[in-house]
C-alpha cells in the first residue's frame, strides 16, 4: 500500500479567503492576509516568523494559531502541528477544521485509528460535515485494505479477501500505488472537505468561523468546498428581539426562536435546554444526558456569548415545521456566521427544537 501523504497546495487559499477577512479586524485581516501570500510564494520560514509575532499580540487568535498550524503542516513540522491544532480542539472544541487536519496528518504517519477518531468528533461537532464524511469513509478504506492484506500475508490462496483487496484499490484510484487524495479548497465552518485515500485537510477559506486546513492526497482533486459568507460577519450579530406571541404559528415559531437565541446569550441553561424537545436528535447519536452536560460545559466556559440571527424563513406542517436562518455567533475570542436548520415540533402548545443542523 503506498504511503499516504498531504497535499497542501490549496493551503494559501485558505489564509486570503473571506473567512479569515470577516472574522478579524481589518488590522488583523491584512497581517493574516500577508502572511498568507509568504505561504504561497513557498516562503514558509518568514511565514512563521511573522505569524508568531502576530500571535504574541494576539495569542489567543483561533485565526491566527489555526493558520500557524497550516504553516507547520506545510513545512513538514508535523508534531508541532499536531499540538497546535489538538489545542485548537480543547479551546475550541465546537469547530471541525482542527479535527480534520489533525485526521490528515495522522493519516500520513498511517495512524489509521487516531485519524479515524478525529474524524468522528470533527462529525460529532458538525454532523453535516460532507469533508470529514468522505475522509472518514477513505480512512475506512484504508483500515480495510490493511486488514485484506493481512488476511493474504496468512493465506496467499485466499480468492474472497485478493477480490476485496482488488476493489479497495480500485476505489482508491486504481492499482497498488493508489492517486493522490483529492485536495479541499474553501468552504463554510460546517460545509465539508474531500479526501480520496487519506483525509484531506481543510483551507481556511473553509473553516467554520476559525481557520481553516490543508489538503492531502488520495485520488482525484476533491471539489472545492463553499466559501463562507463573510458578508454579514459576526460582530453584526445582534441578539433578536422576542416578538409577541400571538395565534399565528409563523410568529409563535419566531417568538420561540428569539427566546432560545436569547437564553444561549445569556447562558440560561434551563431555558436554553429547555428550548430542545424531549426527543431531540442529538447530532452525534449520543444520550439526551450527555449532550445537555457537554453543551452546558461549552457554553459555561468563562467569557460572553451573543447569539443573533437573520433571514429567517418558516415553513409549518401542522405540529411540524421548519425554520431557515443565518446564524451569527460571537465570544470573546470567536466570530462565526453559518446557516443554521431548526426541525421544530408543538408539544403542549409550544413550539421546541426537535433536530438542527448546520447548513442550507
Amino acid at each position: 500500500m503506498s504511503q499516504t501523504h498531504l497535499n497542501v497546495t490549496h493551503l494559501l487559499a485558505t489564509v486570503t479567503s473571506m473567512v479569515l477577512l470577516a472574522m478579524a479586524s481589518p488590522a488583523s485581516a491584512d497581517a493574516l492576509q500577508d502572511i498568507g501570500k509568504l505561504v504561497k510564494q513557498g516562503q514558509h520560514a518568514q511565514a512563521l516568523e511573522q505569524v508568531d509575532k502576530y500571535l504574541a499580540g494576539k495569542p489567543k487568535d483561533a485565526q491566527g494559531r489555526f493558520l500557524k498550524g497550516i504553516i507547520l503542516t506545510e513545512m513538514n513540522k508535523a508534531n508541532d502541528a499536531i499540538a497546535v491544532f489538538t489545542k485548537l480542539t480543547e479551546e475550541f472544541p465546537e469547530l471541525p477544521e482542527p479535527y480534520n487536519n489533525l485526521a490528515v496528518i495522522y493519516a500520513q504517519q498511517k495512524q489509521f485509528d487516531k485519524a479515524k477518531q478525529a474524524l468522528e468528533m470533527a462529525i460529532r461537532t458538525h454532523p453535516s460535515y460532507a469533508t470529514a464524511h468522505e475522509n472518514l469513509g477513505d480512512i475506512y478504506a484504508r483500515l480495510a485494505s490493511q486488514a485484506y492484506d493481512k488476511a493474504l500475508q496468512i493465506d496467499s490462496s485466499n480468492s474472497s479477501a485478493q477480490a476485496k483487496l482488488g476493489l479497495i484499490r480500485d476505489l482508491m484510484g486504481g492499482g497498488r500505488g493508489g492517486k493522490p487524495a483529492r485536495p479541499i479548497s474553501e468552504g463554510k465552518p460546517s460545509e465539508p472537505i474531500k479526501v480520496a485515500e487519506a483525509p484531506k485537510p481543510l483551507s481556511a477559506a473553509q473553516a467554520p468561523a476559525t481557520p481553516a486546513p490543508v489538503v492531502a492526497p488520495v485520488t482525484a482533486p476533491a471539489t472545492p468546498a463553499k466559501p463562507v459568507d463573510a458578508a454579514k460577519p459576526a460582530d453584526a450579530a445582534k441578539p433578536a428581539e422576542p416578538v409577541k406571541a400571538s395565534g399565528d404559528a409563523v410568529a409563535d415559531i419566531t417568538r420561540a426562536i428569539d427566546l432560545w437565541a436569547a437564553a444561549w446569550s445569556r447562558k440560561d441553561m434551563k431555558a436554553y435546554l429547555g428550548a430542545y424537545a424531549k426527543d431531540f436528535k442529538t447530532p452525534g447519536g449520543e444520550s439526551r444526558s450527555a449532550w445537555d452536560a457537554e453543551r452546558t460545559k461549552r457554553i459555561n466556559k468563562p467569557g460572553t456569548i451573543q447569539v443573533g440571527y437573520e433571514n429567517l424563513k418558516v415553513s409549518v406542517d401542522g405540529d411540524t415545521a421548519t425554520a431557515k436562518f443565518r446564524q451569527h455567533y460571537k465570544s470573546a475570542n470567536l466570530k462565526t456566521s453559518s446557516n443554521k436548520v431548526l426541525q421544530l415540533v408543538k408539544r403542549d402548545g409550544k413550539w421546541q427544537i426537535q433536530q438542527e443542523r448546520v447548513g442550507s
